[in-house]
């Protein structure tokens, strides 16, 4: 009887101990997407890498699955996320009250920095291209993306931006892979396939033979898109990308970009973006699209406010920060 009294005490002491050891640590959920993507991943390597760099500082971090951006921007507003990973148009809507978010902004959101670019693929058949840019769609038979998906909305967000509809082109709405082989066998004159380059589809577009290529976005067609979602930014695909592709791919690009609550302390977000950018080398080795990170390009095209910590940590390393991208607080 004694024995068991002294185990039964041993054991309520260690889960107590337990108990008070935890209320030392800070815990935070990286929110992401699907973990067959990049979201996952890159979202699981800043969690591994918090927690091993502040271990002693009680900092605890996890990648969590999701449904990508939309169920991101939910779980931070019910504090079931600390962080998240999201594309910028979708944080941009999402602040700003727009697109499928009108009429209710998620004011308090907040930017922490850009971590890697979403590469817009406009394809075309080389017997519909006529100016070799994005304008050339008009009319055609285009895939703009699954419905409900991320490419819709971004895919749209261009069209409007050099006055085209759905009703100025003839819509499909497939996945990459399902618009590479109708183009291929001629039901289809092009699509839409925003992704981290290389895009597989692509690569096995201009592999197997399609007769088509990558739009070119000019200078004036991007700022106009960026007159109604200022999340775009000039992006250059080198030449050998692609299979047989010789020539520079002359496109855009929006953010996928690391976001959180107004509400998280200060002093916390600092030191997270400081130990992220004093070993991109470890992130570096995540993810090859991680690769994209740097302080030259930490912000680009973010278009949410920075959270106070990682303002202050830019501030610190020189970073040139635009005005809208200053703290509101």
């Amino acid at each position: 009887m004694k024995k068991r009294l002294l185990l039964l005490l041993f054991v309520c002491s260690f889960i107590t101990l337990a108990s008070c050891n935890n209320k030392d640590y800070q815990y935070f959920s990286i929110a992401t997407a699907s973990t067959g993507g990049t979201y996952y991943p890159i979202g699981v390597g800043m969690g591994n890498l918090w927690t091993e760099e502040l271990m002693d500082q009680g900092i605890r971090a996890t990648g969590q699955s999701s449904a990508g951006s939309v169920e991101n921007i939910d779980l931070l507003q019910k504090g079931e996320a600390q962080l998240a990973i999201l594309q910028g148009l979708i944080g941009d809507q999402a602040f700003n009250g727009t697109g499928i978010y009108e009429g209710r902004a998620y004011e308090d959101l907040r930017s922490i920095t850009f971590l890697w670019p979403n590469v817009e693929h406009f394809v075309l058949q080389n017997s519909q291209i006529e100016t070799g840019t994005i304008a050339d769609i008009e009319g055609k038979s285009f895939s703009v993306g699954p419905q409900a998906s991320g490419t819709e909305q971004s895919t749209l967000a261009i069209m409007r931006g050099i006055d085209l509809t759905t009703a100025d082109i003839q819509p499909e709405y497939l996945g990459y892979d399902d618009t590479i082989s109708a183009m291929r066998d001629g039901r289809l004159h092009g699509g839409s396939l925003p992704a981290g380059v290389p895009v597989t589809a692509i690569t096995d577009m201009y592999a197997s033979g399609v007769r088509a290529d990558v739009l070119d976005v000019s200078d004036e067609q991007l700022e106009s898109i960026n007159q109604s979602a200022n999340v775009f930014f000039r992006y250059i695909i080198p030449a050998g990308t692609y299979p047989r592709k010789e020539e520079d791919i002359h496109t855009i690009a929006q953010s996928n970009f690391l976001a959180t609550d107004k509400e998280q302390d200060e002093e916390m977000v600092y030191l997270l973006t400081k130990t992220l950018y004093e070993n991109l080398d470890f992130m570096y080795e995540v993810h090859s699209s991680a690769r994209e990170m740097s302080l030259d390009t930490a912000l680009n095209g973010v278009s949410v406010p920075l959270h106070p910590g990682a303002y202050k940590y830019y501030q610190e390393q020189g970073v040139d920060i635009p005005d809208e991208l200053r703290p509101p607080e």
